[in-house]
């Protein structure tokens, strides 16, 4: 099967998916995300698969959703949908994206993120989900959509600890690599050169265990972790982020203004220029898009 918006490549015993909109650092779209999720899906089905590899193309690894894709529906315009029914959009909206994340712990094959670059908002929660993620010294981690009034996601202050969380979550700051392992976000860090092949002789490390093995154990961390409370947070993390996602005020109407002027870099001039320079990364630059 061909696919439009990722690569799909077998080689001895892993798959490697690459996202692979590199003009918009593989922002998430609807379709990458259904090709995405297929591909998981393929690849867990595949007797001779035993891993699987998830990385970007180009200098990023994901920059989060699309923004130009969603409409950004303000409730607060007399042209919009009654507020109910932009809640009830989110609402679908944000449980659809967390059902995939969940997906990713569902597979009987572990699935490594190879985080090369940029990883930012929902490209950010996906290395999160991910069962193991290695990390190049180019990494740059950040929700920055918190700046316009978006969410968090539980799986951070799960993973890394909610002080961890909390200075990351409520400022939609940078972080690198090292602080990336300092804090738990990723277990390894090495040169841009390295990460594809780390990722792929861990790979088929874990191809040598039994396959049951593998599948059990996998099953035993991720049903135990369910069972003991993520998949409840996550229930309430996706009423929350609805809430987020629909709670306009004058700072997106500032946002919302200089989008209409000047177009999605003015919108993330103004969202983000109060900001720099970031304390980690690239300080006060943000690449050309």
């Amino acid at each position: 099967m061909d696919y439009e918006t990722i690569l799909y490549e077998v080689d001895d015993a892993v798959v490697t998916l690459t996202l692979n909109r590199p003009e918009v650092m593989n922002a998430l779209s609807s379709d990458m995300e259904r090709e995405l999720h297929d591909a998981l899906r393929r690849a867990d089905t595949d007797p001779d698969v035993r891993s699987i590899i998830l990385t970007g193309a180009g200098r990023g690894f994901c920059s989060g959703y699309d923004m130009t894709a969603v409409a950004g529906t303000n409730p607060s315009d007399p042209a919009s949908p009654y507020p109910s029914e932009v809640i009830a959009t989110w609402y679908e909206r944000n449980y659809e994206e967390l059902d995939h994340l969940k997906q990713i712990w569902s597979l009987s094959k572990p699935v490594i993120a190879a985080v090369n670059g940029w990883c930012m908002g929902g490209g950010f929660w996906y290395s999160l989900a991910c069962d193991i993620t290695i990390a190049s010294t180019d990494a740059v981690f950040a929700q920055p959509e918190v700046r316009m009034t978006s969410s968090s996601i539980f799986l951070f202050a799960a993973l890394c600890g909610w002080k961890s969380a909390n200075r990351y979550a409520l400022t939609g700051d940078h972080f690198d690599a090292a602080e990336a392992l300092r804090i738990g976000v990723v277990n390894e860090v090495v040169a841009p050169d390295e990460l594809l092949p780390t990722a792929q002789r861990l790979g088929r490390r874990i191809a040598q265990v039994p396959a049951a093995s593998v599948r059990l154990n996998k099953a035993t961390t991720m049903l135990g972790l369910r069972a003991a409370g993520i998949d409840s947070g996550l229930l309430l993390n996706g009423a929350l982020n609805a809430l987020a996602h629909s709670s306009y005020g004058p700072e997106r109407e500032r946002l919302n203004a200089a989008k209409a002027e000047g177009g999605l870099r003015a919108f993330l001039s103004a969202r983000d220029d109060p900001f720099r320079p970031e304390p980690f990364g690239p300080r006060s630059e943000r690449p050309a898009e």
